[in-house]
């Protein structure tokens, strides 16, 4: 279920002042450039900022003065960098600005909620220029409900698939790693404990390689296990350091979308690479059904998988006089086009923007 209904920032890169409103579904369209993943590292911040761990996050950006925006030629400086969201659980506005301290540091000011929350212990005056926010040193009450809902997130962009190849230590997860680094850990726990979701895991794996025929879980060392797969055209398993790149991605993205716990927000940055064409209609599936428990917030670069969104679910990203500007596909004029086009001939043609000028 959605639980932010709006976000608005102003100043953090290409996102100039970007107010939009918030849909389960959103997959991202556009160029290189255009602000989608900037978009993504924005709510990484939130999280962050929500979590006492700002100065890292943004440390781990090249620091703050490098994600402030950029003065135009002949336009005024940049001042800030502010963040507000709107949410539905609970029902509450919050919002923060970050402001440039010398050369390289920052500080907080102007952190407002419609919900009280436990102040930050040195509030009294004693820390003028704060890098942290009140917000994570809140412990109890819709604060903490505020905190958590905000930090609680899960990103992934794409990653070296080599984790996933190795035998894995088994550890309590419901998630498969932002870098597949608990893939069988997650897969075992949902055999042992969710028989029902796991025998979905199964029945998509089968879908999208007809000899599938179940996953095994061999033990190689005291608490480490290996993962097999079973095929209907050899009479021994297959095991993960023998996958393909694309088998090995497929079945970390199906574990996770079809996690029963996750986060309020999942963030996932290209989910197409490696993934062979005839993947992309079941990993839209997925990931519609997915959005029901989370909300889920993509970037692509793969026409082929707009293909199989509707335009509701799509959010085009173009840039104008050098800042994001984005629009969804149900906001523009293309219901005539549609009659006789495609989502994706229709981004190929231009009709939703988001292309390179």
């Amino acid at each position: 279920m959605s639980k932010f209904e709006s976000i608005h920032i102003q100043g953090f890169r290409r996102l100039v002042d970007v107010n939009l409103k918030l849909r389960p579904l959103m997959v991202m369209i556009g160029a290189n450039g255009c602000g989608k993943t900037s978009l993504l590292n924005a709510w990484q911040l939130l999280a962050a900022l929500s979590d006492g761990k700002l100065a890292d996050m943004l440390s781990s950006l090249g620091g703050f003065n490098e994600v402030m925006t950029r003065q135009h030629a002949g336009g005024e400086p940049t001042k800030s960098m502010s963040f507000q969201v709107r949410l539905k659980k609970p029902a509450c506005e919050y919002s923060i600005r970050l402001l440039p301290l010398g050369a390289w540091a920052y500080y907080l000011e102007d952190e407002l909620s419609s919900i009280d929350f436990e102040p930050r212990p040195n509030s009294s005056g004693t820390d003028p220029f704060p890098s942290e926010s009140c917000l994570s040193h809140t412990r109890g009450g819709q604060g903490a409900e505020l905190r958590e809902t905000l930090s609680s997130q899960f990103f992934a962009s794409s990653f070296d698939v080599e984790e996933m190849r190795r035998p894995q230590s088994i550890r309590p997860s419901q998630l498969p790693g932002a870098r597949g680094d608990l893939l069988v850990s997650c897969l075992y726990s949902m055999r042992e404990t969710d028989r029902d979701r796991f025998a979905v895991v199964e029945d998509t794996l089968r879908a999208a390689f007809p000899d599938f025929e179940r996953l095994e879980f061999p033990p190689v060392a005291a608490g480490m296990l290996a993962m097999a797969w079973k095929d209907r055209q050899f009479t021994q398993p297959i095991y993960m350091n023998q996958f393909s790149e694309g088998t090995l991605r497929f079945l970390w993205l199906t574990a996770l979308l079809l996690s029963r716990d996750l986060p309020p927000v999942t963030l996932i940055d290209e989910p197409e690479v490696s993934l062979h064409p005839e993947l992309l209609s079941l990993l839209v599936g997925l990931m519609r059904e997915a959005s029901q428990r989370t909300q889920l917030i993509v970037a692509t670069h793969s026409d082929r998988l707009i293909q199989y969104l509707e335009p509701k679910e799509v959010l085009v990203a173009d840039v104008e006089d050098g800042a994001a500007k984005f629009t969804w596909g149900d906001e523009l004029d293309i219901e005539h086009w549609l009659e006789n086009y495609t989502l994706d001939q229709l981004w190929q043609m231009g009709r939703l923007g988001g292309r390179a000028s």
